[in-house]
């Protein structure tokens, strides 16, 4: 394929935008070449600058569930983009869909809604803090719950991606607050706990990763997890920017029945748009201003356009209950084919799905963690990426990302996919 367009117009974004992106990982500096400046979407495709039609694995890292430009959601935001924009004032909507997402997700009473999962995350900590009156964290190595000062001691996705995990600019009596733990090690958390007894407010965690690559969650590790917080008045935080409205109806907490004490939305919950949110139940969510002393503010949150964004996109998953199932169908069918092919050409692999999430690790062995992931065959990673991009597929251009299926992709692309995949492969 041909990105002569695109390479025009980063050439452009270098001089006014720093690495001309703004968000690092679009940058390709983890697989080389230049990035793809999309024009359009629609259903499961994008269409770049260049012309070029692309099967879509990102879906704006998770949100498009249903497919790009679902038009309940494109109605609702234009409809209501006619009546304003942003007033910084309460709405109707705002309550409509708390009410809604209170009502499919387990274990929450209100919910307070933000401008991104960074804001969703670091307000939760931030309560966390306030209403245990504690100051430590324990978060995993890998785990990236947004660029917040407190989460950047090993994030994952482009923090490992640029090899500067600890990121210049965090103070240190920042840093020192937040305790690190292994992913899927519970000794090592009851470790922590024990060193650091009565000063721990949160642990925040995915329930399943998704910023080193699709990583589930032990058998026991969430359960363990619980049980250590319940013991030692600790919150359990589950970070469901991700996995929240697109694992299950009620996220994580409904797909393992498993109870966390505050819960952070993002991408899903908008329809695309900046948003995020925070949920817990009336003990803990009753210590926000204005209510409580603990203080958080946005004038853009709960604006009016990504509520009714958000609202649309809601409402379509409530009322198609079997869409989740569907997902994990189609993910388990590319699962499938691609273990198969990768296989069949003697590649060495770890594929890791759970539900409608989905990543290939290019290592034979387990990949549960961290330390696992950053094992991956990183160069081959590297032909795998701009091989499928030349067959017309895109995927997150960094080995530490996991894939998300939408619901607009066919069997047809599902097929198409593991059709290139198996071309690819064939090179390494």
């Amino acid at each position: 394929m041909i990105y002569q367009r695109s390479s025009q117009l980063f050439a452009e974004a270098e001089k006014v935008i720093p690495g001309g992106v703004n968000s690092p990982v679009r940058a390709f500096k983890a697989v080389g070449g230049t990035p793809i400046f999309v024009k359009s979407a629609k259903g499961a495709y994008l269409f770049d600058e260049d012309g070029n039609k692309l099967i879509d694995y990102i879906n704006s890292w998770g949100p498009m569930i249903l497919g790009h430009a679902f038009q309940p959601v494109v109605d609702a935001v234009v409809e209501k983009a006619k009546l304003g924009t942003s007033f910084g004032m309460p709405t109707e909507l705002e309550t409509q869909i708390a009410a809604l997402a209170v009502s499919m997700v387990p274990n929450i009473d209100k919910i307070r809604f933000v401008n991104s999962g960074t804001e969703a995350c670091m307000s939760a900590i931030r309560l966390a803090r306030g209403f245990t009156k504690r100051d430590k964290i324990i978060k995993f190595a890998g785990c990236y719950h947004g660029h917040s000062d407190s989460f950047l001691i090993q994030a994952g996705s482009g923090a490992i991606t640029f090899g500067s995990p600890n990121s210049p600019g965090v103070t240190e009596g920042t840093a020192k607050d937040t305790l690190l733990a292994k992913y899927n090690d519970l000794e090592n958390v009851s470790a922590l706990i024990e060193a650091n007894k009565n000063e721990i407010a949160a642990i925040i965690v995915e329930p399943v990763a998704g910023n080193m690559g699709c990583i589930p969650p032990n058998k026991g590790f969430l359960e363990g997890l619980r049980q250590m917080c319940t013991d030692n008045e600790i919150l359990l935080i589950f970070d469901e920017v991700m996995t929240g409205f697109r694992l299950a109806r009620g996220g994580v907490q409904e797909l393992f029945n498993i109870k966390a004490d505050i819960v952070c939305f993002g991408k899903v919950i908008g329809g695309g748009l900046p948003v995020g949110a925070f949920a817990a139940r009336n003990e803990i969510m009753n210590y926000l201003a204005p209510l409580g002393p603990v203080y958080q503010a946005g004038t853009l949150s709960g604006n009016p356009l990504a509520m009714a964004a958000g609202l649309a996109m809601l409402q379509a998953l409530d009322n198609d209950r079997a869409i989740f199932k569907r997902l994990e169908e189609k993910t388990a069918y590319l699962a499938a084919g691609i273990d198969k092919v990768l296989n069949a050409n003697k590649v060495e692999f770890t594929i890791n799905s759970v539900g409608s999430m989905i990543s290939v690790h290019f290592d034979a062995a387990p990949v549960f963690d961290f330390q696992s992931a950053a094992k991956g065959d990183n160069e081959t990673f590297k032909k795998f990426f701009h091989g499928l991009l030349n067959e017309g597929i895109y995927i997150a251009p960094s080995a530490y990302e996991t894939w998300f299926i939408t619901d607009a992709l066919s069997y047809e692309d599902l097929d198409f996919t593991i059709q290139a995949i198996d071309k690819v492969s064939k090179t390494f």
